[in-house]
């Protein structure tokens, strides 16, 4: 099986580069990485130059900005059996390949499989949701990130497989576009395994420490996408707009409280907020 490794680049260079190194190291060997440029300052072609002699590695330069209007760009290009939407400043361990391809074989009725996602340590979970035990999911509990998540082409409803260009970052509203395309996916009738020994290394942005502006400005696309589901009058989404919108960022701002963290209870706050904010500007 071939890999198609699809990965948006903006405003990067040196995380770039480790992601890079990290290819070059990789155990599995058949695959390509498309690199969708939304640079305007030639920032990566020298980058790129270099790691094209060494790597499948096609450099693509647009004109515009957007996440999940580049990553539908380069399904386009895509020659692989299966594709993949690494970060610009995610980092694979040597094995990450080899495991993906290998479950994809043993399991012949796997559609999506995704990978752990780790704070540059081999036990410390990073962003998205994790779990230390791998299992089938379905969409009630997804799990991983949009860059843990590993598409076989052949086994889901192509016609579900794109980005929604409303999410991402340069969109509409800055998150969730991983999140909506697997509960499509997921909905169409995907079957899904996570396996948290597939270790993708990416630092933890979601962290009270780091402020509250991340927070608002990402969980609008949480809101959105629950908005959109429930416009096309999706019964499961109801689980979401409980789990989501009331009882998990009402109790973690009851914890907060309980244990006298003001930033933590004010990130949980501005969460709650970007989440409704998310859920009512959709559609306007």
């Amino acid at each position: 099986m071939k890999v198609s490794l699809i990965l948006a680049t903006l405003g990067r260079d040196l995380e770039l580069l480790d992601f890079l190194k990290s290819l070059l190291f990789q155990t599995y060997k058949n695959f390509e990485l498309i690199v969708i440029d939304q640079n305007q300052d030639g920032k990566i072609d020298r980058i790129a130059e270099q790691y094209s002699q060494c790597l499948d590695l096609k450099h693509v330069k647009v004109n515009f900005t957007g996440n999940a209007r580049a990553r539908d760009h380069g399904i386009a290009l895509a020659q692989g059996d299966i594709i993949a939407f690494p970060d610009d400043d995610c980092v694979y361990e040597k094995d990450v390949l080899e495991k993906v391809v290998g479950e994809f074989a043993c399991q012949p009725t796997l559609s999506i499989l995704v990978a752990g996602s780790y704070d540059f340590s081999a036990k410390r979970f990073s962003i998205g949701v994790n779990s230390r035990k791998a299992r089938y999911f379905s969409r009630l509990n997804m799990m991983g990130v949009e860059f843990t998540q590993f598409f076989a082409l052949a086994r889901i409803d192509r016609r579900q497989f794109y980005l929604d260009h409303d999410f991402g970052i340069g969109s509409k509203y800055a998150g969730a576009e991983g999140f909506e395309l697997l509960y499509r996916l997921l909905r169409a009738g995907g079957r899904a395994f996570y396996k948290p020994d597939i270790k993708i290394y990416h630092a933890n942005k979601d962290h009270y420490t780091l402020g509250t502006a991340r927070m608002l400005k990402y969980s609008t696309g949480i809101g959105a996408y629950i908005r959109k589901f429930a416009n096309q009058h999706d019964p499961y989404i109801g689980y979401y707009i409980l789990r989501k919108m009331l009882i998990a960022p009402t109790l973690k701002m009851l914890l907060a409280l309980l244990t006298f963290n003001p930033g933590k209870l004010a990130y949980s706050f501005y969460n709650l907020v970007g989440i409704w904010r998310g859920f009512f500007a959709y559609g306007r």
